[in-house]
């Protein structure tokens, strides 16, 4: 199963919007994040919170589900992620871009630390974005039909 992800910045009562949206990156701010799942958004908020997995787990439950030829799950970041990605600095950056890269969610994954610090590093400017525009950052999955 392939699958197409998107994190953006939206308001809090634009999900279902988001939800059905084809190209979110035409409506929203946002980034790519190929690769990014449930797995690993989980292994990033345990990280940078130090919520155990599990607890992590929780809060990857999809806030909006679109079944159909178009399936596409939405996740809302939490708070407390967001809040850790707005505070990381350059330095912390490489730190966890390190530490993410050897998370078993990330093990594998064919960019590396540097395809980890490039991720964090855009994801910690969309958090900074939508903390200044006071909207939260959903995670746009949509599942690709063979």
């Amino acid at each position: 199963m392939e699958f197409m992800t998107c994190i953006v910045s939206a308001d809090e009562d634009e999900y279902s919007d988001l939800a059905a949206s084809a190209s979110p990156l035409h409506e929203w701010s946002g980034i790519e994040s190929p690769g990014l799942d449930t797995a690993r958004l989980a292994a990033l908020h345990s990280l940078l919170t130090g919520d155990p997995l599990h607890v992590a787990m929780d809060y990857c439950e999809p806030v909006c589900v679109v079944e159909g030829d178009n399936e596409t799950l939405i996740l809302r970041i939490d708070t407390s992620l967001a809040d850790a990605l707005v505070e990381l600095d350059e330095e912390a950056l490489e730190t966890v871009a390190a530490e993410l890269a050897a998370t078993e969610a990330f093990e594998g994954n064919e960019s590396g630390e540097e395809g980890g610090f490039e991720l964090l590093t855009a994801l910690a400017e969309l958090a900074q974005l939508a903390e200044s525009q006071g909207q939260l950052l959903f995670v746009w999955i949509r599942i690709v039909q063979d």
